[in-house]
C-alpha cells in the first residue's frame, strides 16, 4: 500500500535586521535566527562579520541590490524566498540596518502573503542611530528640533523629491540614506527653498564598522567634500548635524560661506 508523500513543514520566513555592520550591535533575537536558519538570503551591505555568525548548516544566498548599478531584481528575490520557504527551509531574509527602513520590505511581504506563506519581522538598529552616535550627537534636541526625518536620496524613479521647504527651515535634522549620488540634487533643492549654505551636513561612511569615517561638510561644500573624500562604502548624510567636537566652531564657519 502506497503512502501519500509527506508535505514539508513550512516555517515562517524571518525578515531580520542586521544593524549597521558591527556584529556587537546585532540583537539576540537576530543572532538566534541566523544560527538556526537553513538558508540566509542577504543584502549586499550586510557585513562579512555578521555573515560569519550563521550556523554551520546554513546556506548563504546573495540577493544584493545596488542603486544605479547591477542588481538582483526584486522579482528574482521574491521567487528565491518563496521557493526556499515552500521546500520547508527555515529562511532568514537578512537586510542591513532595520528591515522596515528603506528596505523594500513591503514588496517581499506582499509576495509572501500572495503565496500563502507566513512571516515574522526582527527589527534591527538602523544606520542613522549608529551614525549619530559616531558624531556624539542626538537626533533630537530641546530647543533645536522636535522631529527628525529619515529620507532617501533616490527611489525607483530616480532622485527622490521631498518637502524641501520644510526641510530647509532652520534647525531641521534629517538622516539621508542613499544620498551620495544625489548630493548635488539635494543641495540644489535645499538652497532653492531657503536653506542656509552654512548648514552642517556630516557624511558618515561605514557607520559602526572598523573602517568608519566621518567627513565634515556644509550644504555649500557637500558635493565637493564627497568627491574629495572618495567615499566607496555605504554612507549617510546627516543633515543639520556636525560632530560634537566641531559644533562650537560652526558660527565662524557659517560666516565664511
Amino acid at each position: 500500500m502506497q503512502t501519500p508523500l509527506q508535505q514539508p513543514s513550512l516555517h515562517p520566513v524571518a525578515f531580520v535586521g542586521s544593524g549597521p555592520g558591527d556584529p556587537d550591535l546585532l540583537t539576540l533575537k537576530a543572532l538566534r535566527a541566523l544560527q538556526t536558519a537553513d538558508v540566509v538570503i542577504h543584502d549586499r551591505l550586510v557585513s562579512a562579520e555578521i555573515l560569519s555568525l550563521v550556523g554551520p548548516q546554513t546556506r548563504l544566498r546573495n540577493a544584493g541590490k545596488e542603486g544605479f548599478g547591477p542588481s538582483v531584481t526584486q522579482d528574482m528575490i521574491n521567487t528565491m524566498i518563496i521557493e526556499e520557504a515552500r521546500q520547508g527551509a527555515r529562511v532568514v531574509r537578512l537586510k542591513s540596518g532595520d528591515p522596515t527602513v528603506f528596505g523594500r520590505l513591503d514588496e517581499e511581504l506582499d509576495a509572501l502573503t500572495d503565496a500563502g506563506l507566513d512571516f515574522t519581522i526582527v527589527p534591527g538598529l538602523t544606520s542613522a542611530s549608529a551614525a549619530v552616535a559616531a558624531l556624539g550627537q542626538s537626533l533630537t534636541k530641546r530647543g533645536r528640533n522636535t522631529a527628525v526625518r529619515f529620507v532617501t536620496g533616490h527611489d525607483m524613479q530616480g532622485y527622490a523629491d521631498h518637502d524641501w521647504r520644510d526641510l530647509a527651515a532652520a534647525g531641521e535634522v534629517a538622516a539621508i540614506y542613499m544620498g551620495k549620488k544625489a548630493a548635488r540634487f539635494i543641495q540644489g533643492r535645499l538652497l532653492m527653498h531657503g536653506a542656509q549654505p552654512g548648514t552642517p551636513v556630516t557624511i558618515v561612511e561605514n557607520a559602526s564598522r572598523p573602517d568608519q569615517r566621518i567627513v565634515e561638510a556644509t550644504l555649500a561644500t557637500l558635493p565637493q567634500r564627497l568627491a574629495g573624500a572618495d567615499i566607496t562604502g555605504p554612507a549617510l548624510l546627516m543633515y543639520g548635524l556636525a560632530p560634537r567636537s566641531a559644533e562650537a566652531a560652526l558660527p565662524a564657519a557659517q560666516e565664511m560661506i
